[in-house]
């Protein structure tokens, strides 16, 4: 599927989303996140039936940061630089923090400025060995921006993220590694290969709940311990009433391969409501079972009564048979 500046190609259950401006290394303009919210939206799209983003870059490059080109006004005005990153980058940021699916980076070659931020959004970031990353800001006089100032801190500590930001030196992918900005390194060449396997093997899995542990590692950083071990237990909660949790539980006891298929989980509040009704089912079926019993008495009293206490212990042997034949079928009725 093309757009503009960027394309989303669909391999079975897994999209590969493209920055695709390669004339200028895939440096970020108004025209490419649009056409980057456009392709999520066609990758949320259930008809397509995606269960694992990979995101990369056209060509040589990742993302060189933010497209500089007609940005040289002389005219004196000063315009307000984090207009654009409310309006266009942020939204787009939101998407891919709040994807309800693994997302991997695929990064083939430099990532600098806010395209460092797009490469570190990744669950898991892969890198080509020759690709580097640059906190590119300070050249040209503005401040880390697409929450690089709040992801970098976070995966290699204060220390290391201000020297990046301040100094702005190339940080080369083993290096990245190394630092553990970064999951795995390989040979140019092979990216995308390792890549798109990884992706399959993770498109492959109960991907709601994947979708739910990165989540938890999102919301963990800001979260105290008790808030954390809270949302575990309502995460949990979902997870166990998935489908997908049902069939990992039989695979695992018969001994062979799971087969995922990345079903929804129910809400707590849906699950509770499901829960609720299939109560409401019981008791309607035990009150039909009791108002059997009562009639069944009154007719065995009605036939004591009348016959007399001879012929009502042969009466009221085949009222007990028929009673638990009644139980029988409701129990099986329930299961």
């Amino acid at each position: 599927m093309e757009f503009e500046r960027a394309k989303l190609d669909i391999d079975g259950a897994v999209g590969t989303l493209t920055l695709n401006h390669p004339e200028v290394m895939n440096a970020v303009s108004p025209e490419m996140l649009g056409g980057l919210m456009r392709a999520m939206d066609a990758m949320e799209d259930p008809k397509n039936g995606i269960r694992c983003l990979v995101m990369t870059g056209e060509g040589r490059g990742f993302c060189t940061g933010a497209n500089l080109q007609g940005r040289g006004d002389n005219s004196g005005a000063r315009p307000d630089a984090g207009s654009a990153l409310e309006t266009m980058y942020h939204p787009f940021l939101r998407r891919l923090r709040n994807l309800q699916m693994p997302f991997v980076t695929a990064v083939n070659g430099p990532a600098a400025g806010v395209g460092m931020s797009f490469a570190l959004m990744g669950d898991l970031v892969l890198c080509a060995r020759s690709s580097y990353f640059l906190q590119a800001f300070r050249r040209i006089g503005l401040v880390p921006d697409g929450g690089s100032t709040w992801i970098l801190p976070r995966l290699v500590g204060k220390a290391r993220a201000m020297e990046l930001s301040l100094l702005g030196e190339k940080l080369p992918a083993e290096t990245a590694l190394e630092r553990g900005l970064v999951n795995r390194v390989y040979d140019d060449e092979k990216l995308m290969e390792e890549a798109k396997k990884l992706a399959a093997d993770l498109a492959s899995g109960p991907t709601k709940t994947l979708g739910m542990i990165r989540q938890l590692y999102w919301e963990s950083t800001d979260n105290t311990y008790e808030e954390q071990l809270n949302l575990e237990r309502q995460m949990q909660r979902t997870a166990g009433y998935g489908e997908d949790f049902k069939e990992g539980v039989r695979a695992f006891l018969e001994k062979r391969p799971a087969q995922f298929k990345g079903n929804r989980s129910p809400s707590a509040h849906e699950a509770a409501r499901e829960q609720r009704e299939e109560h409401q089912g019981d008791e309607e079926k035990n009150v039909r079972h009791d108002r059997a019993l009562q009639v069944l008495g009154r007719a065995v009293f009605f036939r004591a009564d009348f016959f007399g206490l001879a012929g009502f212990d042969a009466f009221a042997a085949r009222a007990a048979s028929s009673a638990r034949r009644a139980q029988r079928m409701s129990f099986s009725g329930s299961s």
